[in-house]
């Protein structure tokens, strides 16, 4: 029974431990860099200082109090970590930087409140019955709010080209997913459920890792195009505020035949020198970034009380098809325009 308890201590604190080197990684070496890495590498952070809390409690229940309840703050920005890395990883919304830092600049001193105002030395029976299933439910609703991401955007993940990036993304919701419920249900079957889960889930993803031929198409839903081939920056500071310029002061989104073609050559470089610059230096494609504007344009005009159809806007802002403008209004908003127009008048 003792070596029983050795290996499962073993195997627990090593997947935690594995999870926190992992998670350093994502956070300072991953390559190509890519804004889902933060999110993934502060998500693995999270959790492995959750599990190594918990895998510490059940071998050694005189844990310091202190430790104990890092363990918990560290549960409240799992789920938060987790809902972005999807978003950011599928590159939902253009302002998602933004989001992040309204979410965690709420969060953060939440949290810090919580555990100043009432240390679990001093409330251990208020933690135990209320405060630890507030922690709990937060991260449960943004795991499901994760999922909710994941669905609404599957589409973008039904070609052969993704699969491996599907298999991944999964791969991280599932295994959150279940030690989330571990975690929620440790009361009714063991307490280091939530570990194993994890560590189960990180030695999946190292095999994941190891075994992928092409490890960009594994981790990213559209791995950089372009290697190790760079923009001079004469080229990129010249398209940095020429581009702009075309975009803002002369709204040539507008133009419902504008294409990649047609816009480098008003900005006088080869279209693949401008398809690179959108894709490494702003993050999404050319056809993303363009429809953003679009949207953008859609939206103002919607919080004007515009007279126009909601058809008769897109066309306005340059989209060629209904179908297209409601596609691209759906994925940069968030929603349709007839719900985001509801919503502006609700408000």
């Amino acid at each position: 029974m003792e070596i029983q308890n050795e290996l499962l201590f073993f195997f627990s604190a090593l997947g935690a431990f594995n999870g926190l080197l992992m998670g350093i990684y994502f956070l300072f070496s991953a390559k190509p860099e890519h804004p889902s890495h933060l999110f993934l590498g502060a998500l693995l952070l999270a959790v492995s200082v959750r599990v190594g809390k918990s895998v510490f409690f059940y071998f050694h229940d005189d844990l310091a109090i202190i430790y104990v309840q890092l363990g918990l703050f560290a549960c409240c920005f799992i789920g938060p970590f987790l809902n972005f890395y999807v978003k950011a990883a599928l590159k939902v919304g253009m302002n998602l930087s933004n989001e992040a830092l309204l979410h965690f600049s709420i969060l953060l001193p939440l949290a810090l409140g919580l555990f100043l105002a009432y240390p679990r030395s001093e409330y251990p029976a208020l933690w135990s019955e209320v405060f630890i299933y507030l922690i709990y439910g937060q991260w449960f609703l943004y795991v499901v709010g994760a999922w909710w991401v994941y669905i609404g955007n599957s589409s973008f993940l039904e070609n052969k080209q993704t699969h491996s990036f599907r298999l991944w993304l999964l791969s991280i919701l599932g295994g959150n997913t279940l030690i989330c419920l571990a975690f929620i249900t440790g009361n009714y079957t063991s307490y280091i459920a939530g570990a194993l889960c994890f560590s189960f889930l990180f030695y999946l993803l190292i095999l994941l890792l190891f075994f992928s031929k092409k490890r960009t198409h594994l981790l990213l839903l559209h791995p950089p195009k372009y290697g190790q081939r760079k923009i001079s920056e004469e080229i990129e500071s010249a398209l940095s505020s020429s581009l702009k310029n075309l975009m803002e002061e002369e709204e040539i989104y507008k133009d419902p035949n504008l294409s990649l073609t047609a816009l480098a050559k008003k900005l006088n470089v080869l279209p693949a020198q401008l398809s690179q610059y959108v894709n490494e230096h702003i993050g999404i494609s050319f056809r993303d970034f363009i429809n953003g504007y679009r949207v953008e344009e859609a939206k103002r005009m919607l919080a004007d009380e515009s007279p126009f159809s909601f058809e008769a806007i897109g066309y306005d802002c340059g989209f060629n098809s209904k179908s297209t403008f409601y596609a691209a209004f759906k994925k940069h908003a968030g929603t349709t325009p007839m719900k985001y127009k509801e919503g502006l008048l609700i408000s």
